[in-house]
């Protein structure tokens, strides 16, 4: 049996500057090493989120981190979620079900904080009792000092946790030396005694160029530096969220069927994508550019948390009509969750979940009326397609998974049919022909024999036959090359030291 190593957590300097994708390697390289870790996160802030196998929710970051790790994901790796609505106001999701809507005031006011705390170290330890190491993720900053008194899932976590912390900070944004040194300096005493190392990440240029700056920031802070991560653009792993959808790539592209995902205020689950944006056959590329989805082959309406909000912003933008063209001049229209409750005839939210507009007017591209629930459904599902539509697909399994509120009903006028076949003997989505559907399945696209039938239509639009692509080994593979990556990169000796307490980092 190996040896019980101390949790660890990789905290930041900010945000964005890494601590997800770090986090994921060292599940790998524990992993490679023969341990059995687990991530974890107390508090995570994201739309883009995945369903456990037992039918629950948690952010999409540790479901890559486990998928690193070798293991299923569960709600105790992301005990609390927080799925923002709006600029104020975000879905609170605790233990994998959504608890209520609140108001940042609301939320991180003091009162109700010692039973998510609470909730959140439970979580935390029964994670412990089975995994070795748990690899912990923070926050933003680690030092958000209005913030101190009241934080889940930084430093008092990892005091909870007895967690060897690792600074990581983002030199390639500028002003690291200021950012590491103001991160540890800020510190109270028995806070700045858990952080143990300091990783520096997103490196470019010359490794020796900066030897002299290591030494610094150690002889500033009187930590050490583990290592300095160069910056990479040849490793693919998931991200966490939305920002750079919109710097891909936005033109079309000849010899490969184009694919334009409408880019939505509120877009989840972008990760519904990932297989087609690695196939040879296709350009895939984010756009709400009216002229852009006009010329594209297929149009695929993503998922969103604001079904209604983004609805009304797509009929006042253009982007509506754009895509009612693209379908008339023979492009493909997909929708998935939210966009495939948009293509319909009408929104409905006579309860007020979304807001205050009871009705919304869909795209009318499908014959069907939704409407809008407070109860979530969250599952995974295994199914085929319809064998009205299969075209010698029925008997070919398939995966996918659920996560929306709402109900939608195929119009009783109409001669379209349910997309899917789910194996509970229940129906999802909805057909019109070849190149007209919707979806409530997130992940439908991860599956090969899917991806054919849409591109179908389109197939001399490329100029090769490829073979299907095996997203489950590309995203092993990417995870070992990370893996590499980081193992070059940061000493590992050093970090095994820390974490079996033989090394004493002050």
């Amino acid at each position: 049996m190996k040896e019980r190593l101390h949790p660890i957590m990789f905290t930041g300097t900010g945000s964005d500057v890494g601590k997800s994708v770090v986090a994921a390697a060292f599940c790998r390289i524990f992993l490679q090493d023969g341990y059995t870790p687990a991530p974890f996160k107390a508090q995570n802030m994201a739309l883009n989120s995945f369903a456990t196998p037992d039918g629950l929710e948690i952010g999409r970051a540790q479901a890559v981190q486990a998928e690193a790790a070798g293991v299923d994901c569960h709600t105790d790796m992301n005990p609390l979620l927080l799925k923002p609505q709006s600029d104020h106001t975000s879905q609170v999701v605790l233990n994998g079900r959504p608890v209520g809507t609140r108001s940042a005031s609301e939320y991180f006011r003091r009162e109700g904080r010692a039973e998510l705390k609470a909730a959140v170290c439970e979580a935390f330890d029964r994670l412990a009792a089975r995994y070795n190491p748990v690899v912990m993720e923070g926050a933003g900053s680690m030092t958000e000092l209005n913030l101190r008194d009241i934080d889940l899932v930084n430093l008092p976590m990892a005091a909870h946790a007895g967690a060897d912390v690792i600074l990581v900070a983002d030199i390639d944004r500028g002003g690291v030396f200021a950012s590491v040194y103001g991160s540890i300096a800020l510190l109270r005493p028995e806070e700045r005694r858990l952080v143990k190392g300091i990783i520096i990440n997103k490196f470019r240029g010359d490794i020796r160029l900066f030897e002299s700056g290591i030494r610094m920031i150690e002889d500033l802070c009187g930590v050490p530096v583990l290592g300095v991560i160069p910056y990479y653009k040849d490793i693919y792993i998931e991200e966490e969220d939305s920002v750079a959808l919109a710097r891909k790539s936005m033109s079309a592209m000849h010899g490969r069927v184009n694919v334009a995902v409408v880019l939505l205020r509120h877009l989840s689950n972008f990760t519904d994508f990932n297989v087609l944006e690695h196939d040879s056959r296709v350009h895939l590329f984010y756009t709400n550019n009216t002229a852009d989805i006009e010329k594209a082959d297929i149009v695929i309406l993503p998922g969103t948390k604001s079904t209604i909000d983004d609805l009304c912003e797509l009929r006042r933008n253009g982007v509506a009509d754009a895509i009612r063209t693209a379908r008339r001049n023979g492009a493909t229209v997909l929708g998935i969750c939210g966009g495939f409750q948009m293509m319909g005839r009408e929104v409905l939210d006579p309860d007020g979940v979304e807001g205050d507009i009871g009705r919304v007017p869909g795209l009318g591209l499908l014959p069907v009326s939704t409407t809008m629930t407070s109860g979530k459904i969250t599952r995974r599902v295994d199914f085929t397609m319809n064998g009205a539509v299969a075209c010698g697909m029925s008997d070919i399994g398939m995966h996918g998974y659920e996560i929306h509120m709402g109900a939608t009903a195929i119009a009783d006028d109409a001669s379209a049919v349910p997309l899917a076949a789910l194996d509970d003997g229940s129906a999802d989505g909805c057909f019109v022909d070849g190149k007209c559907m919707g979806t409530y399945l997130h992940g439908i696209l991860d599956n090969a024999a899917f991806v054919d039938f849409v591109l179908a239509p389109h197939a001399s639009k490329t100029e090769r036959t490829e073979r299907p692509f095996d997203y489950e080994a590309f995203k092993n593979g990417q995870y070992d090359l990370l893996a590499d990556h980081v193992r070059r990169n940061v000493d590992m000796d050093k970090v095994y030291g820390i974490l079996k307490g033989k090394y004493n980092a002050d």
